[in-house]
Parts: structure tokens; C-alpha cells; sequence
């Protein structure tokens, strides 16, 4: 590793110039100031850029569970330790990294806001990093881009995935718009994968791959990251081709001049936070979690409320979807759960699709394709001039399946017209049907004939009706009863009865946790016909 120290002027009338010990003596390499004001130039820009992500950080669902009652941001002054330069210096040239490593008075700066003015949020810090260096590191490896080069995520976001700049550039890696786009995050009113923490860590890491590409330096490579490409270039013209970051270091946009101390900064505190008596807060996110791929449209507080997930701890793990709605349909979105969660889903997918459905998704609320809603991908066309509407009356057992042979229609035709999520109808419901003009005659008898004259109708027997075939229980007073089995789940259940779901045998039988029936149980399914 090569280390660079930086000494300021003797006329700024520092009490101790910074001197390398002697065994880097060969490789130093000084570089003087014009000014201390001038030298911190972009302190106070990234220092504000960091203060505003870690006030938010300190707000995400897993750090205010993981925070003591107790907690204040006020240090404990008594405890913080201070070290002369050459013990920061040695300590930066034993981090094992092909990186630059520099130390002078701005990094000094750095380090002791880290170590002293923030400790408690650091502390945080440290705990978030237990959860997300180790998707960085692997994503890193995959890239070839240096371990090190995680400490980046620290300086752009404080570890917080709703990072939000004044440049509004977002999420932990701080994207803005246009680059996001070029490295194929998906940004748009529903959609923005610059806070997805694993979509956004390989966009970070093509585009520190690509700018290593043209500068071969790390150092350049983090100020481009910061400030661009175009930035570095023209600063690199104006010192005459030099390309040593710190002869550039006055031609470069004044927020970037701070980013790379801070950088370093963040680089040696999180290699020798145990120096400094700070302890990472521990901060429970779940390591375990499970990612499903939803093809449908869903809210997440579809999801939250009929598992019983708190919707911020949702929120959090999926901080991509902007309003709470993953807008499945046309291509699969994928949902992170916690694992314990993961078969909770699968067993009650039916209800939480269905759940609150004409709530979360309506032509006020959000103007979604009911066509999206469905597994296929096949949209019908509106009927023309020549098409007669027919009204069918959904009759206690009808499923969809038997009402589109009656009427010779596809299923995906009816959940287009009567705007139907999944094959879900209730009794009593109005379906419009639209049948060419040439033969909607012969369909139109069709609403008031019997299951067993429907059968007939298009061939097929029609020896016991959709009701009968449902499962042998008991009746009580208005209701279809049904007697709990050993290893019955509301899930299996509810597919006993056509146009059941749990929600409906949950609400109706006052449940609140579907994993407490037991066997022996009465339920109530539904309404007699």
C-alpha cells in the first residue's frame, strides 16, 4: 500500500506540523496547502450531506427496535480517546488495501467528527454494517472491485437505503437519475431501484468498475463517483495532465474535495473503531429473509396487514417501491420478506392478493390494467359496435369456469369486463358479458336457467351442483358448518368451498390468527343458499 501525507504550511501556525516516522520517510510525498480555509474547502457541504442521511438513518423501523429508550447522541466525553498523528498514520498503512491511503489535516478533521461529534450515531452505523457490508463485499467479489471500496456507502448514505441529497440523488449508493438509468436501475412513479440495496450495489459496482477503466487509480475513482467523470477530467486538463488526486485536489467541484478525506476517514474508523471505545448498537435486521417473485399487482399493506407484519418493517426491506405498491403484471417484481414469513405467504397468497383489493386499487387511487392482475399476460380488446351486452347473476357456486362455458367466452374475458381479481366472484354479483350481435339471442335465457339446464345446455351432466360437491358438514341455522381435521390449515379449507377464501372463513368466525384453529372446531364457511 502506498501512503501519501499531506502537510500544511508552517505560516498557518499549526502547533505540530505532521511528519511521517521514519520508516515512510521514502515514500512521502508532500503537497502544500495555499490556506487552511482553503484545505477544508467541502467539509461543511459533505458534513451536512451526512448529518441530514444519518438524522433519516436513525429513523428506519430495525434502528428504532434496535435503539434502548435510554439512547442519546450526546458522547460520553470522558471516554474518547486521542492519538498523536504518526499512530494514525501507522494504522492507515497497516490497512491491507491497493487503495491511497492519505493522511493530512482535513482527514484528521474527519475522523474526529466521526470518532468524537458522532459517535453515537457511528455506533449505528457500525451495527447496520454487520447486515449490509457482507452483500457488499460479496457483490464486490463478484466485480473484482476492492473490499475497501465499500467504505464509499458510508461517506454517500450513512448505511441508510432512503438516502435523499439535495441533488436528489437516492439510496445508499446516492444515484442520481441519469446515471441510475445508464446502469439499468428502473426509476419511475412506482418503481425506484436506486433504493433497492442489492440492485443499486451492482450499479455501484459496474460503474466504479467502468471509471477504474479509464483512470487505473481508486482515489480518482472514488472523487468521479462523487462528482463525475466529466469534473475529473476537466480538473485533471487544468493541472496539466497530472493526475495525482491531490494536485487536482483545487480543481475539483468543492463538495468532491472533501469526499475522498472522508472517505479515508470512514475507511480508518471502521477498521479501528475498538481504538476509540465505540461499540456497535446491535440492529436486528433480519439476516434470514426470503425474496418471492410477485407477478400481480400488490400493496404491501395487503401483505402487512393480513400477516400481521408491521408495514414500516416492510417498507424498509423494500425500500424500491415508492408508494407501497409493487406494479406486477407485465414483469415479475420480487418482495423481501423475513424467512419466518416466507410459507405464512404461500399459504395465504389467495387472501392477501385479494385483500382490501378495491381499496388499495382503484381508478382514484392508482389507474392499473385489470388485465396486469391476472398470472397470463393476454389483454382482450374492448368489444366493438357489434357486441350486445348480456347481464349474468352470479348464482350461490358458480365459478367463473362454468359461467365462460356457458357463455362461450374466455375467463380472462370476464375478469376483463367485470374488472375481477384472480376467479373470485360472490353470490348475487352482476357480470357483464358481451356476446356478437348475430347470436346473443340464443344466450340470453341463459341468467334464469337452472345448474342442471346450464349443464345440459352445453353437454355436459349436471348430476350434483357446485354446492353439493362441497364437503360433508353440519348445518346451522343460515350456515354451512365445517368440522376442523387434524393438519387442516384455513388455507385447504377455504379450497373446499367454491368462492370461499380464509379472509371470508377468518372474518365471519372472528379470527384473528389463522395458525390457532384446532381440531374439533366449528366453523362457519358461508350462507345457505
Amino acid at each position: 500500500m502506498r501512503l501519501t501525507i499531506l502537510l500544511l504550511p508552517v505560516a498557518l501556525c499549526l502547533a505540530t506540523p505532521l511528519k511521517a516516522d521514519p520508516e515512510f520517510d521514502d515514500t512521502t510525498k508532500i503537497y502544500l496547502a495555499d490556506s487552511l480555509n482553503a484545505a477544508l474547502e467541502g467539509f461543511d457541504s459533505i458534513e451536512s450531506n451526512f448529518d441530514s442521511n444519518l438524522d433519516s438513518m436513525l429513523n428506519l423501523y430495525y434502528v428504532q427496535e434496535a435503539l434502548p429508550d435510554s439512547f442519546s447522541l450526546e458522547p460520553v466525553t470522558d471516554s474518547i480517546p486521542d492519538f498523536p498523528d504518526s499512530v494514525y498514520i501507522a494504522r492507515l498503512a497497516a490497512i491491507p488495501t491497493v487503495i491511497n491511503l492519505s493522511y493530512n489535516r482535513i482527514v484528521k478533521n474527519y475522523i474526529d467528527s466521526y470518532a468524537k461529534k458522532r459517535r453515537k450515531s457511528v455506533e449505528v452505523m457500525l451495527g447496520l454494517s454487520e447486515h449490509y457490508f457482507p452483500i457488499f463485499d460479496e457483490i464486490f467479489d463478484y466485480y473484482d472491485i476492492p473490499n475497501e471500496m465499500k467504505y464509499m456507502s458510508i461517506i454517500e448514505s450513512a448505511l441508510n437505503p432512503r438516502a435523499y441529497s439535495r441533488a436528489r440523488a437516492l439510496g445508499l449508493w446516492q444515484f442520481m437519475y441519469g446515471t441510475g438509468r445508464m446502469y439499468g436501475l428502473e426509476i419511475n412513479s412506482l418503481v425506484d431501484e436506486r433504493l433497492d440495496p442489492i440492485k443499486s450495489t451492482h450499479a455501484a459496482a459496474r460503474f466504479s468498475r467502468d471509471l477504474y477503466n479509464i483512470y487505473h487509480d481508486w482515489i480518482l475513482v472514488i472523487a468521479a463517483y462523487n462528482c463525475g467523470p466529466g469534473n475529473v477530467n476537466r480538473a485533471i486538463r487544468r493541472a496539466g495532465g497530472k493526475t495525482n488526486y491531490w494536485d487536482i485536489y483545487y480543481y475539483l467541484p468543492r463538495e468532491t474535495r472533501g469526499h475522498v478525506p472522508a472517505f479515508i476517514a470512514a475507511t480508518y474508523l471502521m477498521n479501528y473503531y475498538p481504538e476509540h471505545n465505540l461499540k456497535p448498537v446491535r440492529v436486528e435486521i433480519p439476516i434470514a429473509t426470503d425474496t418471492l417473485h410477485i407477478k400481480e399487482s400488490l400493496h404491501l399493506s395487503q401483505v402487512a396487514e393480513v400477516l400481521n407484519i408491521p408495514l414500516k418493517q416492510l417498507q424498509d426491506l423494500n425500500p424500491q417501491y415508492r408508494n407501497n405498491i409493487i406494479p406486477a403484471g407485465k414483469k415479475t417484481y420480487s418482495l423481501c420478506l423475513p424467512n419466518e414469513y416466507t410459507l405464512s405467504f404461500i399459504d395465504y397468497e389467495d387472501s392477501i392478493f385479494t385483500y382490501k383489493d378495491s381499496v388499495f386499487f382503484n381508478a382514484t387511487s392508482l389507474t392499473i390494467n385489470p388485465a396486469t392482475h391476472n398470472h397470463t399476460v393476454y389483454i382482450p380488446e374492448a368489444p366493438g359496435s357489434d357486441y350486445v351486452k348480456l347481464v349474468y347473476t352470479v348464482k350461490s357456486g358458480d365459478n367463473l369456469g362454468y359461467i365462460s362455458e356457458w357463455y362461450n367466452v374466455r375467463i380472462s374475458d370476464l375478469r376483463y369486463w367485470n374488472n375481477i381479481r384472480r376467479n373470485l366472484i360472490r353470490s348475487g354479483q352482476k357480470l357483464t358479458i358481451y356476446k356478437h350481435k348475430s347470436n346473443a339471442d340464443k344466450y340470453r335465457g341463459i341468467d334464469g336457467m337452472t345448474f342442471a339446464q346450464k349443464q345440459a345446455r352445453i353437454g355436459k351432466p349436471a348430476t350434483t351442483t357446485p354446492e353439493q360437491n362441497a364437503p360433508a358438514g353440519n348445518s346451522s341455522g343460515v350456515y354451512v358448518m365445517y368440522t376442523v381435521k387434524s393438519g387442516d390449515t384455513l388455507w385447504d379449507i377455504a379450497k373446499l368451498f367454491p368462492g370461499v377464501t380464509d379472509t371470508d372463513i377468518m372474518r365471519l368466525n372472528n379470527i384473528t390468527d389463522a395458525s390457532k384453529i384446532r381440531p374439533g372446531q366449528q366453523l362457519k364457511i358461508k350462507p345457505k343458499s
